[in-house]
């Protein structure tokens, strides 16, 4: 039981050590996650996720999506989402090169 929280300890300063750094973390579960470490904090570390382009051509927009229609406002799509992961399930955290 201790080790764990060992890890979990171990986990967040190596999180706060990448912090606002483009990174790519990996799950227990083999889920691999690429974004930008926005928050950490003692059960969870925060990534700012970039959002795919292609999805907003499926998006749903009343009156087809041309000029907002009566009532509803025009909201361009998030660049990015924010995504909580447990400390204690991140497997490994790896530092991504960044190009503009």
């Amino acid at each position: 039981m201790e080790n764990k929280a060992y890890d979990q300890v171990d986990a967040k300063s190596m999180c706060q050590a990448h912090m606002y750094r483009y990174v790519m973390v990996q799950t227990n579960d083999g889920c691999c996650v690429d974004g930008f470490v926005e928050h950490v904090d003692d059960e969870h570390v925060y990534l700012a996720v970039p959002h795919c382009p292609g999805d907003w051509e499926r998006a749903f927009l009343p009156y087809g999506g041309y000029g907002g229609g009566f009532g509803y406002p025009f909201y361009p799509p998030r660049r990015f989402y924010r995504r909580a992961f447990p400390l204690g399930s991140l497997l490994a955290i790896s530092l991504l090169p960044f190009f503009l």
